[in-house]
């Protein structure tokens, strides 16, 4: 094997390594959120599930509500009418609701935009954020995350999941101090477990396609592209046997 082929495969090992070690940033593992770009009614869910539950305090700038009615079938009266809250106009792009200085006076700071999240943390990451809220009294919020310790944001998603106990253990050793062993339904919410694990997967679903709506034609297009440089190389191969076969070698 080459030295070349060598290092390659040790710095895409060790990149693999620590992106895993940065998405799961509390020691648990992430589950995958198996969304699909792709599937338009799962997106339409969604678009719809973040209008209604996030876009009150968190803004999407980079993205136009003309373009998710293009992106995902719908028409423009459909956006209109279920998902423009606080604008007027299609061609407008997602704002929050909130304003910026009530944010940092309730929260501490202004909740991120969402526009490229997807792409930042990665789908795997949100997935399991969403789902990972306990019962903490001592937090401001009344709850915590497993995710991300600490964190600001309340539990906007309680109705839907209920609330639930993180249990924890301790550790074999000191330096693993307590390991998280799961959660327990402290309520339950309107959803069963299933469904709320859909509803969070078409929401990431709707990040990931609005941190890059020409995805689908972006990889449509590459596939032609592919077939362009195999034709002309096909091509050139040809003519290159042709203009060389009375020459003696």
């Amino acid at each position: 094997m080459g030295k070349f082929v060598k290092i390659t495969m040790c710095l895409a090992f060790a990149g693999i390594l620590s992106a895993n070690a940065f998405a799961a940033g509390s020691g648990v593992g992430l589950d995958s959120a198996r969304n699909d770009p792709d599937d338009k009614a799962s997106l339409q869910r969604g678009a719809r599930n973040f209008m209604n539950y996030c876009s009150g305090c968190h803004s999407a700038k980079y993205v136009r509500y003309n373009r998710i009615s293009s992106g995902l079938d719908l028409s423009e009266a459909q956006v209109m009418e279920n998902l423009m809250f606080n604008a007027e106009r299609s061609f407008e792009t997602i704002q929050s609701s909130m304003p910026i200085a009530d944010a940092m006076r309730w929260f501490g700071q202004a909740p991120p935009d969402m526009s490229l999240m997807a792409r930042s943390k990665g789908t795997d990451y949100i997935y399991n954020f969403l789902r990972g809220f306990y019962l903490d009294p001592d937090s401001p919020t009344g709850v915590d995350n497993l995710y991300l310790a600490g964190t600001s944001m309340p539990h906007v998603l309680w109705e839907l999941q209920g609330f639930q106990r993180a249990v924890f253990v301790e550790g074999e050793s000191k330096a693993e101090g307590e390991v998280f062993q799961g959660f327990d339904h402290a309520t339950t919410g309107t959803m069963s477990a299933d469904e709320f694990d859909v509803f969070v997967r078409d929401t990431v679903n709707f990040l990931e396609y609005i941190s890059e709506p020409i995805r689908s034609t972006r990889r449509a297009l590459g596939v032609w592209v592919l077939a362009f440089l195999a034709f002309f190389l096909v091509l050139a191969w040809l003519l290159e046997k042709e203009i060389w076969k009375d020459i003696p070698k």
